[in-house]
């Protein structure tokens, strides 16, 4: 039996309350927790919100003017206007799009959070070689004194350094009864580049490429955009400076008291072969001659013609081909595997 003092002595606190304050410990800290959550998320809503608008629906386009040459001419971000291509290191966004051609892509990584503005910068790619040197992609050099040329995955596109402004040609004393000496291999890119208007766009071609062999049927190349979407392609076309028989050109005859024979022409017509296909018609191609003073003579003057071939199998095929109507002897001799000895400062 227990005294009375026993039954009125305090209950000392009950060790089950400890788990009960460490639960209320743990939804506070959850609750301060969920609180710094949203604060932080509030600032990105705002700049979610507060985003730019690039693009605007129904579209406004700006009036259009023709992009700098190299430049490509893209539809824009938005899918609205036709735009120029922004380049390496420039700005660019949802409708400001990089250059494409150049395997350029827009990077946004230092636009944190926002990721609306960015720069212009170059896709992994491999390197070129030129000359004996390597350049890596979207590397930007110069070897020659006339041309920027950029590596873009493997492939080397070059631009003028100087380009001539077509205000100059569509002004009050427009450039006319000026020859152009289009199909002359060895006229540099800046004598009165053939730049006309042409159902609103300006054309502009390089001139032909020397021919990639100095005997038998080779292939010269330019650039032009004189076609129907007014871009920028490759244009080809056969070429034949000699033949490759060297008894040919022993035979040929020296003028007297000359060292050169400037040109010769074929004794009899004959077909053209090329891979395996056959000319339908005969020619009597009239070629560059040779020079006992190691001078070399090329084409001073040309046109061009039609070919068609009958290949095997009743196939056909048409090529152009640069006619040479005269040649010229000269001590600067170019290396058709060089694709800058063609050019020359005036």
């Amino acid at each position: 039996m227990h005294s009375l003092s026993e039954q009125t002595k305090p209950l000392a606190p009950s060790s089950s309350g400890a788990p009960a304050n460490l639960h209320i410990a743990e939804m506070l800290s959850f609750l301060r927790l969920t609180l710094l959550l949203i604060l932080a998320h509030q600032p990105m809503n705002r700049a979610q919100n507060q985003r730019l608008q690039f693009c605007q629906w129904p579209c406004r386009c700006p009036e259009w003017r023709a992009c700098a040459p190299g430049v490509s001419s893209v539809l824009d971000g938005c899918g609205c206007c036709k735009s120029c291509a922004r380049q390496f290191r420039d700005p660019c966004n949802e409708r400001d799009v990089c250059d494409p051609h150049r395997g350029l892509y827009c990077d946004f990584s230092a636009d944190k959070p926002r990721y609306q503005v960015g720069k212009c910068a170059y896709m992994m790619g491999v390197g070129c070689d030129l000359n004996g040197v390597h350049y890596s992609n979207g590397e930007v050099f110069q070897p020659s004194p006339l041309y920027n040329c950029t590596c873009i995955a493997g492939a080397i596109g070059c631009t003028p350094v100087f380009i001539q402004k077509p205000a100059g040609i569509l002004g009050a004393t427009p450039l006319t009864g000026r020859k152009h000496l289009q199909d002359t291999t060895y006229m540099s890119v800046y004598r009165d580049p053939p730049l006309t208007w042409k159902r609103n766009c300006l054309i502009q071609t390089t001139p032909w490429s020397p021919c990639s062999k100095t005997c038998g049927i080779g292939i010269s190349v330019r650039i032009t955009n004189d076609n129907g979407k007014c871009e920028m392609r490759k244009d080809s076309r056969l070429c034949l400076l000699r033949p490759c028989d060297k008894g040919l050109l022993r035979n040929v005859k020296m003028p007297k008291g000359k060292t050169c024979q400037p040109k010769f022409q074929s004794k009899v017509a004959e077909n053209l072969i090329l891979s395996g296909c056959t000319s339908t018609k005969k020619f009597r191609p009239i070629y560059c001659g040779v020079c006992t003073d190691q001078r070399c003579c090329v084409p001073n003057k040309s046109s061009m013609i039609r070919v068609d071939f009958s290949c095997k199998k009743g196939s056909n095929t048409q090529w152009k081909m640069q006619w040479i109507t005269s040649c010229v002897c000269q001590r600067k001799c170019s290396n058709p595997g060089d694709m800058f000895s063609d050019l020359q400062l005036l």
